[in-house]
């Protein structure tokens, strides 16, 4: 489910970029859901630590 949000974002970003289509608006929920990422990626390493 991240992974698809993370791609869609990501589609929408470089079309923002091309088109300057929203492109605040999509830069801001590319970096909210690269920290989401982040966070996962930083939980399930400590979960496989303990």
């Amino acid at each position: 489910m991240l992974w698809t949000i993370i791609g869609i974002l990501l589609v929408l970003w470089i079309l923002g970029l091309i088109a300057h289509i929203a492109g605040a608006f999509i830069h801001l929920l590319l970096i909210i859901a690269v920290i989401i990422f982040i966070i996962k990626l930083v939980s399930r390493k400590r979960d496989h630590d303990r």
